[in-house]
């Protein structure tokens, strides 16, 4: 196929989503329903214009889905605002750890009894499909760093943790396959896989977005330098950030999350930001800027000592999202593509239920027993476990480490199927559960705070 009718069908598609944007938003639908529907037709299945291979093309796939995945950390990073000691961090922690581990675990076990898997495999295909989606959960994450509501913000952190913190477990299942050397006794995986690959890369990407984001500051406020080309200052910081952590036997993914939440800080201390309320209403500093969008007088705002910390992450926050979107229509489509590659094996469908009605709802649960949360939280969390990019971005990293054919196809089929179903039953329910929620919400801060 020539390049014009490529052209012909990216351009149909990009426009056809920005002119039906706004009723989506109405609907019970997402838009990675479309674009995944939208693959399915360009697929071996309709049009055959697209046949990508997780197992021959697994190098150039998990390239472009972990420059997916990088891109969305980013951006998750950069929209949780709220200070350490807000109570809020505990639930996205502890569902990034305590939650994820207890789901790699059960899913582990059923894995072994259900699917007769080894345990290697059962362990790794578990950990493959523990972390929630950064890219596709956008409907009930954050909208932007002033949102305080529990529910997003939890979900928005769990999705940026845990897409690193779900290595240590792939390292392991892929140790007990015989594809990685664990050390003596485990002691590599233990002391290098787990302890140091994610405290060194949480340490190095916070390094490099405090550092950045300082020096930034400090040429823009004091010197009038270093205006302009966000879009860059965001790609290299996301580069560095993940390349030293790489280099460093740390894991990238940490890194550019954490980056992404060290820039958001400095603007904080540089600009004096305060929480407003429960997040309903719009930060003085976004107002101001808003307004001198309208006017014209942005370039202002960048070397204002009280703004330009907000202009900076406002400007690199625009166009990380813009990217995100990009990008999701890239992987989507891909993966309804490859949705003819599915073939579930025996207890295949069980699985996946209980995957979803199960063993989430049980590891939320469980994980976040200590916290005083309503119970309508609990519930929404316990279902917006959306599994999608990272889980297709593990698969394509185990191949690439040597997993035998006939697992990676029974893996493969799996993973599959679990995010197109996370796609399709998650996106008809996000529209009305969280209209009902936040209903819910604004009538209880009607009476008091939630």
């Amino acid at each position: 196929m020539n390049f014009a009718v490529w052209a012909l069908i990216v351009g149909a598609i990009f426009i056809v989503m920005a002119l039906a944007g706004t009723l989506v938003e109405r609907l019970p639908l997402s838009t990675s329903m479309l674009y995944l529907l939208a693959g399915f037709a360009l697929g071996p299945a309709g049009f055959s214009l697209l046949s990508p291979s997780p197992l021959d093309d697994h190098e150039v796939l998990e390239v472009i889905v972990e420059v997916a995945v990088l891109i969305s950390l980013f951006a998750v990073g950069l929209k949780l605002a709220l200070p350490w000691s807000d109570r809020r961090w505990r639930s996205a922690l502890l569902l990034a750890t305590a939650s994820m581990a207890i789901t790699v675990a059960a899913l582990a076990a059923i894995g072994v009894l259900l699917l007769k898997l080894p345990l290697g495999a059962a362990i790794l295909l578990a950990a493959i499909l523990s972390p929630t989606d950064p890219v596709l959960a956008s409907d009930v994450q954050l909208s932007n760093p002033d949102d305080r509501d529990a529910v997003r913000f939890s979900l928005t952190g769990e999705g940026g943790l845990n897409d690193g913190a779900a290595f240590p477990f792939v390292m392991l299942g892929l140790a007990l396959l015989g594809l990685h050397d664990p050390g003596t006794f485990y002691w590599r995986w233990f002391t290098v896989d787990l302890v140091w690959a994610v405290v060194g890369g949480l340490t190095i990407g916070a390094a490099c977005g405090y550092s950045v984001g300082k020096m930034v500051l400090y040429l823009r406020t004091r010197h009038h330098e270093a205006i302009g080309l966000d879009e860059f200052l965001m790609l290299g910081l996301v580069g560095a950030a993940y390349g030293i952590a790489q280099l460093c036997s740390t894991y990238g993914f940490l890194a550019v999350f954490a980056a992404g939440v060290a820039l958001q800080r400095t603007q904080q201390e540089h600009g004096k930001k305060k929480p407003v309320g429960d997040g309903l209403d719009q930060a003085p500093e976004e107002a101001k800027l808003a307004e001198a969008a309208a006017s014209g007088t942005e370039e202002k705002m960048a070397v204002d000592p009280q703004l330009a910390g907000a202009y900076m992450t406002r400007a690199i926050r625009g166009f990380n999202e813009q990217l995100e979107r990009i990008v999701e229509v890239a992987i989507v489509i891909m993966v309804g593509a490859m949705l003819t590659l599915i073939v579930l094996p025996s207890n295949g469908l069980i699985y996946l239920g209980l995957l979803f009605f199960l063993v989430r709802p049980f590891a939320v649960w469980t994980g976040l027993a200590g916290l005083n949360m309503p119970r309508d939280q609990r519930l929404l969390i316990a279902w917006f476990g959306i599994r999608g990019i990272g889980s297709i971005y593990y698969m394509m990293y185990a191949i690439g480490h040597g997993l035998s054919v006939p697992l990676a196809e029974q893996m493969i089929s799996i993973v599959l199927a679990a995010v197109a179903a996370s796609i399709v039953v998650h996106g008809i329910s996000v529209t009305p559960l969280m209209k009902f929620y936040q209903a819910r919400r604004k009538r209880r801060s009607g009476v008091g705070k939630t």
